[in-house]
């Protein structure tokens, strides 16, 4: 029995902490708000985010983060722009023989970092494992089969975390290529909000996978030259969770995607649905793709309609009158 604490009272958080207590692990539930963990100790379920899933009374709810103290294993499950705030308040508390599992999925915003390497910025001499993939907490908290990759630049933890976590309804599998599991799971939400816009202008399917399968063309120029495996894209973490992220009607990217593709300004469409990663790491990447002088034509134009006013009738024209060329991107790689 593992003693797991999970920062962070999110859908993919609950999840993750009704599926270890249900494996026998010792489980704690933290959230920064006392509000929040009041409101799920008096039903047992987060209405908001989870409604209809009961959380066991076995899991221990609390906002005090010395919940970390004799831990073994500590999951981060905030959305990427407060995971820094986070991790420096946990800081405190961790020491050399935890792991720390992180499942936030995205870029910071000014230095272009991946999540691991904002916690490393953080917290040293602590392993870190990256859970990344095609999981919606609304599946996952209902036991629907799921599989994940854990990443890690220290094999045993990522084996201890793959041991730990799996059960008869998630399947972990490793991977030592840490950055091309965050990007997968970070850039794939950009693609996401532009199929939502598609979806809300009326366009078809034709048009959603088009943009899929250039999608991941283009985040996997961007991983390669920041060091990742090509073949990293082509896998869970890449387009397994593009697939369900672009596709499917849990996916708040592109639920804020389809109001934008409505006539609702950016701003409010993000309002509306709250948490949209893919907002945020829009700026993000298309910062670092001009940086590094990547083509991301995809990027681009999304990051010109979040944060330009571009008219949304605009992008799809100008790529559609990109000049021709060679699908293949073996050159490029």
């Amino acid at each position: 029995m593992a003693k797991i604490v999970v920062l962070g009272a999110g859908g993919f958080g609950i999840s993750l902490a009704i599926m270890s207590v249900e494996s026998g692990h010792d489980v704690t539930l933290w959230s920064v708000f006392q509000s929040e963990i009041d409101m799920i100790a008096l039903d047992r379920e987060h209405k908001q985010k989870l409604p209809g899933v009961k959380i066991p009374d076995s899991i221990k709810l609390t906002a005090d983060m010395s919940c970390i103290s004799g831990a073994d294993i500590v999951i981060i499950g905030v959305p990427s722009v407060f995971v820094r705030n986070v991790v420096r308040q946990a800081s405190e508390y961790i020491t050399e023989n935890m792991v720390i599992v992180n499942t936030s999925k995205g870029l910071e915003d000014v230095d272009y970092l991946t999540m691991s390497r904002v916690i490393r910025e953080e917290i040293k001499n602590v392993p870190i494992v990256v859970l990344s993939g095609p999981s919606h907490a609304e599946e996952l908290a209902r036991k629907v089969p799921t599989t994940i990759v854990a990443a890690s630049d220290d094999m045993k933890a990522a084996e201890y975390v793959q041991d730990t976590l799996s059960n008869n309804y998630m399947r972990i599998y490793l991977n030592d290529d840490v950055i091309g599991c965050e990007l997968g799971g970070a850039l794939k939400n950009i693609i996401a909000v532009c199929a939502g816009i598609c979806d809300g202008i009326g366009y078809g399917d034709n048009t959603i996978a088009a943009l899929m399968t250039r999608g991941i063309t283009e985040i996997s120029r961007l991983g390669v030259a920041m060091g990742a495996r090509l073949d990293t894209f082509f896998g869970l973490t890449g387009i397994g969770d593009l697939i369900v992220t672009c596709t499917s009607e849990h996916s708040r990217n592109r639920r804020a995607g389809t109001l934008i593709g409505q006539g609702i300004s950016p701003q409010e469409a993000v309002e509306r649905v709250g948490t949209v990663e893919g907002y945020y790491c829009c700026k993000a990447a298309y910062g670092l793709s001009r940086r590094l002088g990547v083509e991301m034509p995809i990027t681009e134009q999304l990051y010109k309609v979040l944060f330009e006013n571009c008219d949304i009738s605009v992008p799809l024209k100008e790529l559609m009158a990109r000049p021709t060329k060679h699908e293949s991107e073996e050159k490029i790689f």
